[in-house]
């Protein structure tokens, strides 16, 4: 990506217009100090904004309405609308005129990152049961944003300060998680954690911890042999490589002994045996960036919450998060130098 004059241009789909996303946008980008880094561009509608404005008592947001990206304003939080009408907002409640606006503002902002007009895009918690139809299958923004962008492999990679942790399979059912734990797999997502780890945060030298699919790590076969037959195999030979590869480690004992913090990124087998430990420890301030795309993805680690949304009781933390991270990661792959005059 060409390098520009201003701030980099950071995209924010809206998601799920009745849960949190709109909050927790609005309360992260009240802190001046993200809008002297970036310059925001909220694909949604002004008329959800202004509910939200209201509806929290945040009068201090204020924002602008632009047609298209071309007519961004460096100095303004820019919002372009998506649809020509905005559907009603309705906190709490899952209907399927959210959904469509969620779809509509992820699209149009693939749009504008194919085009090459962003530096990167944020996005906000939607539900993928008011997007899902008969003719449309949506997994999550991980999956969607890798068949958008042509690329074989990606990587759900949740990050924070003290613990990145990636996935061999993500969103697979767990009676299907042996099966898509092969060879190939695991190096494919080695490769990539380990060139975003260089690339995207700036580690020369990653150490990488793999962990068992088994408990105990199998128990030298007595458990599971997919540690011995296949995943065992795989570190060794990144380990021959010349790659900092460890493992297989029993997940339980090893977040449980908080090593984690001796790696620079960990690999966990499925979902949940990363995804556990992870919001345990940094749920407030986990991001969730999807490595391995040719564009900068990131997005907070929670989901919709309609429980609570409406009520300006969501936490920012990890939306401001997801954004401060995608300007890192911009930095690090040599897209933005800062204009130090």
């Amino acid at each position: 990506m060409n390098q520009r004059k201003n701030k980099p241009l950071i995209g924010i789909s809206i998601g799920d217009i009745n849960g949190i996303g709109p909050e927790v946008i609005i309360k992260a980008l009240l802190d001046n100090r993200l809008q002297k880094l970036v310059t925001p561009v909220i694909y949604a509608h002004g008329k959800v904004l202004s509910f939200y404005r209201k509806q929290l008592g945040l009068e201090d947001f204020n924002f602008m309405q632009i047609r298209s990206i071309e007519e961004v304003h460096h100095k303004k939080i820019n919002v372009i609308n998506v649809l020509e009408e905005s559907p009603e907002v309705i906190p709490g409640v899952e209907t399927q005129e959210a959904g469509k606006m969620a779809l509509a503002a992820l699209d149009c902002a693939i749009k504008d990152l194919k085009d090459n007009k962003l530096d990167a895009l944020v996005t906000a918690p939607l539900n993928k049961n008011n997007i899902n139809s008969p003719e449309r299958k949506f997994i999550g923004h991980t999956e969607y944003l890798t068949e958008a962008f042509g690329v074989n492999n990606s990587l759900m990679f949740l990050v924070a300060e003290d613990i990145r942790v990636g996935l061999v399979t993500g969103h697979v059912s767990i009676k299907n998680v042996a099966e898509n734990v092969t060879a190939e797999n695991i190096k494919n997502k080695l490769d990539i954690m380990n060139q975003s780890l260089k690339n995207d945060f700036g580690i020369g030298k990653p150490r990488i911890a793999v962990l068992g699919l088994n408990p105990h790590a199998g128990e030298d076969g007595l458990l599971g042999e997919e540690e011995q037959n296949i995943i065992t195999p795989v570190i060794r030979e990144f380990k021959d490589n010349g790659h900092l590869v460890f493992g297989p480690y029993s997940a339980d004992g090893f977040f449980g002994m908080m090593h984690q913090k001796k790696f620079d990124g960990v690999l966990a087998m499925y979902h949940d045996q990363g995804l556990i430990p992870f919001k345990s420890l940094a749920f407030e301030t986990g991001v969730n960036f999807t490595a391995g795309l040719p564009i900068v993805r990131t997005s907070p680690d929670h989901g919709t919450a309609y429980n609570i949304a409406g009520k300006c009781l969501a936490d920012e933390g990890s939306m401001q998060a997801a954004i401060l991270q995608a300007y890192d990661i911009v930095r690090n792959r040599g897209n933005w130098e800062e204009d130090l005059d």
